[in-house]
């Protein structure tokens, strides 16, 4: 199963980081990005997308 990306999402750089909103993920400037079925799982989820987004900034920057 692919986890979800930046580029699978359609979210871009300047979207980051994403935060969680109760059961909502929003962007830092507080557009809706996606409902989650819990404020847990939009923590979660928030988490893992600000960490990819991270790792593939990082990416850039090395290669």
């Amino acid at each position: 199963m692919n986890k979800p990306t930046a580029k699978h999402t359609g979210l871009t750089p300047d979207d980051f980081p994403i935060e969680a909103d109760k059961d909502k993920l929003r962007t830092h400037k507080g557009e809706p990005v996606a409902s989650a079925e819990s404020e847990e799982i939009a923590d979660e989820l928030a988490e893992r997308l600000n960490e990819q987004a991270h790792r593939e900034e990082q990416d850039r920057w090395s290669a």
